[in-house]
């Protein structure tokens, strides 16, 4: 049983020793408290926190840096400034409870890619809109309202501009036959800039 005890007080002195060596090499930083305790005057004894400016105050030492500093510097910077109140050297034991660490506030994720396409004519919500990438004719002009009673549904024009020469091409489209349930030969992928318009319905048309 005796050996059992020697055991666990090694440990515990081992811990302890392994503690304080930790601290002896401790960096303070704003917003870590400090311990200190004035042997031959215990009114003294308090807990500070070290401010954004990486200092703090202590009764008849004024305001001392800290930040950067390990606590056996600080010790000694406490010792210094407060010995000429003793008539003997003070012991001044410091200890540091670090601050806990500042939460990493999660990035808001990107906004998605958008692309800007333009609807004029006979369509209920004429003017820009923006899409993502990959979005169709069709969807598109769904988000318009849709074609107004005098649009020619016959000759839906799709105006889509060369970015590099500026050349304009147009695709004519024929709604009233998709309408009808025609299949497109191939679904209308929307681009930056692609220009939409329903002209105006002729007469008997």
């Amino acid at each position: 049983m005796k050996n059992f005890y020697r055991i666990c007080i090694a440990m515990m002195l081992t811990l302890v020793a392994t503690m304080a060596a930790a601290q002896s090499e401790y960096r303070v930083r704003a917003g870590d408290t400090l311990v200190i305790e004035v042997l031959e005057d215990p009114t003294l004894n308090r807990s500070v926190v070290v401010l954004p400016d990486g200092r703090f105050s202590f009764p008849m030492a004024g305001t001392i840096p800290a930040a950067g500093r390990n606590i056996g510097q600080i010790r000694e910077a406490v010792t210094q400034a407060i010995s000429s109140s003793f008539a003997a050297t003070p012991n001044v034991y410091v200890g540091v409870q670090p601050a806990p660490p500042t939460p990493r506030v999660p990035r808001a994720p990107a906004p998605a890619p958008m692309i800007t396409v333009y609807l004029m004519g006979e369509v209920e919500k004429s003017g820009p809109i923006s899409v993502p990438p990959g979005t169709t004719f069709l969807q598109a002009l769904s988000q318009s309202g849709g074609i107004t009673p005098f649009g020619a549904t016959k000759r839906v024009q799709l105006r889509r501009t060369n970015p590099s020469t500026r050349a304009q091409k147009v695709y004519r489209i024929n709604y009233r036959a998709l309408s009808n349930g025609a299949a497109l030969s191939r679904d209308i992928v929307l681009t930056e800039g692609d220009v939409i318009l329903v002209p105006e319905r002729r007469l008997f048309e």
